[in-house]
């Protein structure tokens, strides 16, 4: 008996094919001509409501563009702000942090690296320096 009962008031919300048949359905004929015209009329005064809530939102939003420019901010500026927000938002994230930590490590060890390559030819250089001062060095002496 319960699941003839459950089958009756079923608690899933609609899908596509059953709001459609929904849409589709005429109910006017259930109605009596009373709730007709108590309908119609709150039809009537929701469309009224939302236009009148449509002009209070633009009248609001002159408002506020109004008190954007007395206080000197304009597109630019806004632009502005929420770019440094966002790239603040972005640099606190742990991914940014994480991110830069191993940058920063990876580019110690690089220059650490080209440092060590930069002192062994520097290095070479030199040892290569006195090995041709050495050499032409020894010919003279041997001359004398």
């Amino acid at each position: 008996m319960e699941a003839q009962a459950q089958g009756l008031l079923e608690t899933e919300p609609l899908q596509g094919r059953d709001e459609d048949a929904l849409a589709s359905a005429d109910f006017s004929s259930m109605l009596s001509e009373e709730e007709k015209d108590e309908l119609k009329a709150e039809l009537v005064q929701l469309e009224d409501e939302i236009t009148t809530l449509r002009q209070v939102l633009s009248a609001k939003e002159r408002h506020l563009v109004e008190i954007k420019q007395k206080l000197g901010m304009n597109l630019m500026n806004e632009l502005k702000q929420n770019f440094s927000r966002g790239w603040h938002d972005v640099q606190t994230t742990t991914a940014y942090k994480k991110t830069h930590e191993t940058l920063s490590h990876a580019g110690q060890k690089a220059t650490a690296a080209f440092s060590n390559v930069g002192t062994a030819i520097s290095k070479k250089f030199g040892d290569m320096r006195y090995s041709i001062r050495h050499s032409i060095s020894m010919p003279a002496m041997r001359r004398k």
